[in-house]
């Protein structure tokens, strides 16, 4: 089995989050050896430097946190992130077209970073299931796994939940065996980690990732 780790993207993207405070992430994702540090776009060179060296991959997000920039800008976001050292991209779906029903906005819009990431980097697609009826969260993964996305994604950690063991279950229910499920948002400690795995994610997106993998006390201020 894969070591608990491994399964975490350690977590930092507070709007207000200074470079010391990436280099500490990042320094802590060595002596932890997390599967990588997710950071936003302006802080990806800094974390790819300060990781060279180790197997810890930066991660990065695009569109986020609300989904609701154009396919155009969020494929242009992929480009440039993974030029500047992103192995992974974290992407939100445009939540209001899949309210509105016109899905195929969103399959294409989920396809723009795709097929940007294609062969470079891992491509996550972040449904923000807090805002979606148990339909809506089926035709999001449904349409992620049409597109060619590497895994699905509960939350951003930014909206009005995070993720829960009902919905990792469904996700992996619609996805199957082999898409990647990754739990994110209020995920704190050792318990919660097992406990999405346990239902079939495969990575955790967490800012509490020491506390999970020591099973100590999260610091609640860590919440990304």
């Amino acid at each position: 089995m894969t070591k608990l780790s491994k399964y975490i993207d350690h977590t930092l993207l507070k709007p207000q989050a200074t470079k010391e405070q990436i280099l500490a992430l990042c320094e802590e994702a060595k002596k932890y050896d997390f599967k990588s540090v997710c950071v936003n776009p302006f802080w990806v060179a800094t974390a790819k430097k300060a990781l060279e060296g180790s197997d810890v991959l930066v991660c990065t997000v695009i569109g986020f946190p609300l989904g609701a920039n154009t396919a155009e800008v969020k494929a242009f976001e992929t480009k440039e992130a993974i030029a500047q050292g992103a192995g992974e991209v974290d992407m939100v779906i445009n939540v209001g077209a899949l309210k509105s029903n016109d899905l195929q906005t969103v399959k294409e819009d989920i396809k723009a970073v795709v097929n940007e990431a294609k062969g470079k980097a891992t491509s996550k697609v972040i449904i923000e299931t807090c805002l979606l009826t148990d339909e809506e969260k089926v035709t999001a993964c449904e349409l992620a796994k049409e597109a060619g996305a590497d895994f699905v994604k509960t939350s951003t950690g930014f909206s009005t939940g995070g993720a829960t063991v009902e919905d990792i279950a469904l996700m992996r229910k619609t996805v199957g065996p082999d898409m990647g499920v990754k739990a994110s948002g209020g995920v704190r400690s050792y318990e919660d980690a097992m406990a999405m795995i346990e239902a079939g994610a495969t990575r955790l997106g967490a800012s509490s990732g020491v506390a999970i993998v020591t099973n100590q006390a999260a610091d609640p201020s860590l919440d990304y």
